[in-house]
């Protein structure tokens, strides 16, 4: 029964914040655990991983990171709204919550405690990025320069992960040293979606 309540108010919360700014919100109810499980299943926990979550939300795709064996030192999440940082820091104790602009990543993840803190190199540092943003409400230059940025990041090898309702790839970075990869549909969620996961090599 908790959880299903917990499930509702989460579904609340997403309603009032795609009305209040539906461009940054995209969708009007979080994404379904079986997506959520989907897309952590491109990564694995090591003893020093360093995976970033970007507009986490309420925290479905968090709960499965953790339940695939991340813990909070291998963790930041940035997340844009201040209601949906409040919500995971009581949610989640430990975790780091970076409230900034994921369009803006770098700057996001050198506020304290995130991973580029401290002004250290910022090249190829991370082992994984997880987006739940809603990438097609907002142009493709900005899509391109956002997954460009998430690149030079990531260790060469390692994934920026997507989840998307349309047909086609959320991000068009072909012929660039990068190479796309996309799940069979994850019809138990609503509505139906793939997870894309994009990689640069060296």
């Amino acid at each position: 029964m908790n959880a299903v309540r917990t499930r509702v108010l989460d579904e609340v919360k997403f309603i009032r914040s795609w009305a209040q700014n539906p461009l940054r919100t995209g969708a009007v109810t979080p994404s379904g655990p079986d997506l959520a499980a989907r897309m952590a299943s491109y990564l694995t926990p090591l003893p020093h991983s360093r995976v970033v979550e970007l507009g986490p939300g309420t925290g479905v795709v968090t709960r499965a990171l953790v339940e695939r064996g991340f813990t909070p030192k291998h963790l930041n999440l940035v997340e844009y709204s201040a209601d949906f940082c409040e919500l995971l820091n009581g949610r989640y104790p430990g975790l780091t919550v970076l409230q900034g602009d994921a369009y803006a990543l770098t700057a996001a993840l050198r506020q304290p405690g995130g991973f580029l803190a401290g002004g250290e190199e910022h090249t190829h540092t991370l082992d994984g990025i997880v987006s739940s943003l809603p990438l097609l409400t907002r142009p493709e230059p900005v899509r391109q320069a956002l997954l460009e940025e998430a690149l030079g990041l990531l260790k060469p090898g390692a994934p920026f992960i997507q989840f998307s309702y349309g047909l086609a790839a959320p991000v068009r970075l072909y012929g660039r040293g990068v190479s796309v990869e996309s799940s069979e549909w994850v019809w138990k969620n609503l509505p139906p979606a793939r997870v894309w996961v994009y990689r640069k090599g060296h």
